[in-house]
């Protein structure tokens, strides 16, 4: 039994598919297409086949998508956007982006996505769009959330940064809202060897603006219809994702098999264990256990070497940057007891039952003593 287990193995994804990328980065570096490029338009092609849309924008980023797609929406100053504190910080950069501000609604205890019945209460006339996080790979509950959208005539964008290939009621996220967008980000279960992201739509206008917009505003070369910023995605990410892609069916199901097993090895434990809903087929991006006792833990799966991590400290209504939402400790209590009590497990297609056995017994050590 391996004595170390790390938090995250890149390493061994990349080395079981050197070859092919090295083919795909030479391929990229011989016909020297470094800013977008056919590695990223073919990408584009197959990854709106995946998600099952209708286009697929590249950009150099799940933020610059997300900020795009702020901009399709006509979100601006002293509009209103309702989203979740528990998430990574990227999600509200986009609202605060272009002048609006972030609506918070407090997390579902077993998802730890939006709670859809808080919803309709936070609806403002200044309210422009609902923007709810896939979290950890599993999916909000889109139908009863699309529902509040259509009594109020509110676009909904999904944010899929952490859910590649996850199914709400047997259909593949991406394309329930207007939007949704990806990060590629390199820990993502669909990384980039660098920064990457996509936005993902049905719309044409949309993504004819969203290509315009993500190359300086402009559709003719030297010709810019409004402004626009460069996040273009990067000839020799498009080629390296091009590779992953074919593989991410097979890398979600080895996350889902170590998942179950960590299931059912820790049934038994203290621990509040990640719960699947019955309409959600998640992918498990994290596998995120809470217990009070968290800091703890944590100091003793590190003592041991295994290693874990903290997804998400501290809510985003109580960081420094949001103070001026005038938010208090208490404001979402739901989503401030994950964030005392959340802690991610290492989670990766290529883990070992051997490691996913390690990681239980140092748990199962930690609650025995």
């Amino acid at each position: 039994m391996p004595d170390k287990v790390p938090y995250l193995d890149l390493p061994a994804q990349i080395r079981s598919l050197r070859p092919e990328l090295d083919a795909a980065i030479a391929r990229t570096l011989d016909h020297c297409s470094f800013c977008l490029g056919p590695d990223v338009a073919q990408f584009e092609k197959d990854f709106a086949k995946f998600c099952g849309a209708e286009h697929c924008v590249a950009f150099n980023s799940g933020t610059s998508a997300l900020h795009v797609a702020m901009l399709l929406l006509n979100v601006g100053r002293d509009d209103e956007v309702i989203s979740t504190p528990h998430t990574f910080v990227a999600t509200s950069w986009a609202i605060s982006y272009v002048g609006a501000k972030p609506v918070y609604v407090d997390i579902d205890e077993d998802t730890f996505n939006l709670n859809p019945a808080l919803i309709e209460k936070a609806v403002t006339p200044r309210t422009k769009a609902i923007m709810p996080v896939h979290l950890y790979g599993h999916p909000f509950d889109i139908d009863p959330i699309l529902a509040v959208a259509k009594k109020h005539n509110l676009p909904v964008v999904e944010d899929s940064a952490q859910a590649h290939g996850a199914k709400y009621k047997g259909r593949t996220i991406g394309t329930f809202g207007e939007i949704s967008c990806f990060s590629f980000y390199p820990g993502k279960n669909l990384g980039a060897c660098g920064e990457g992201g996509a936005l993902v739509t049905n719309n044409a206008a949309y993504a004819a603006r969203a290509r315009s917009l993500r190359e300086h505003g402009s559709s003719v070369r030297y010709y810019h219809d409004e402004v626009g910023f460069n996040y273009r995605m990067e000839g020799i990410q498009g080629a390296v994702l091009g590779v992953k892609l074919k593989k991410l069916n097979d890398w979600t199901a080895g996350r889902r098999r170590v998942a179950h097993r960590y299931h059912e090895l820790l049934k038994d434990t203290p621990l509040q264990l990640p719960r699947e809903a019955a309409w959600a087929e998640s992918v498990y991006h994290l596998y995120v256990v809470r217990h009070p006792r968290r800091e703890d833990l944590k100091k003793h799966l590190e003592a041991n070497g295994v290693g874990c991590a903290l997804h998400y400290p501290l809510p985003l209504h109580l960081q420094k940057c949001y103070a001026s939402l005038g938010y208090k400790e208490g404001s979402f209590p739901v989503a401030e007891k994950a964030a005392r009590e959340c802690l991610s497990l290492p989670i990766y297609p290529e883990m070992t039952d051997a490691q996913v056995q390690r990681v239980a017994e140092v748990i199962h050590d930690f609650f025995r003593s």
